[in-house]
């Protein structure tokens, strides 16, 4: 299954950075961004990740709540959320159980992809977008939507 726009947001519970469990719906109420990506530490993804960290007042400001979704480990995140000083959840989907359950499509068919939902405060997915290649792309579609309400 893929989700989609307009869909319901699939519910999961993972494990943060700091190893507690975040649980999607008790984040209702409020916007949340959730990005997939491939990996902790390698260029792309350090790349996207601190331009969410870099424009995180700006979601923080508009009431936003991001997650970062790779199949890394709790571990693997603190050390990543440490270097790059990320002020945000990054979580372990060390399974890919809820890369699956979002139907994040692989890249060139190998690789992990790298697509974002932003999710409105009734749990709903209002805008989904993909680009493996352009991942500073990624922060400014998801402000633009939660913007345009």
């Amino acid at each position: 299954m893929t989700v989609t726009e307009n869909s319901p947001a699939p519910d999961f519970t993972l494990a943060d950075q700091d190893g507690v469990s975040l649980t999607l719906s008790s984040l209702r109420g409020q916007w949340v961004v959730v990005y997939f990506y491939p990996k902790d530490d390698t260029p792309g993804c350090t790349v996207e990740s601190c331009a969410f960290r870099d424009a995180h007042e700006a979601f923080t400001d508009a009431g936003v709540r991001v997650l970062g979704i790779s199949s890394d480990d709790v571990a693997s995140h603190r050390a990543f959320a440490d270097k790059h000083h990320l002020p945000f959840t990054l979580l372990a989907d060390t399974d890919g159980a809820v890369r699956r359950a979002f139907g994040v499509p692989k890249t060139l068919g190998l690789l992990p992809g790298r697509v974002t939902y932003v999710i409105d405060p009734a749990g709903v997915v209002r805008r989904v977008f993909s680009s493996q290649f352009k991942p500073k792309k990624h922060i400014d579609e998801a402000l633009a939507t939660i913007a345009a309400g």
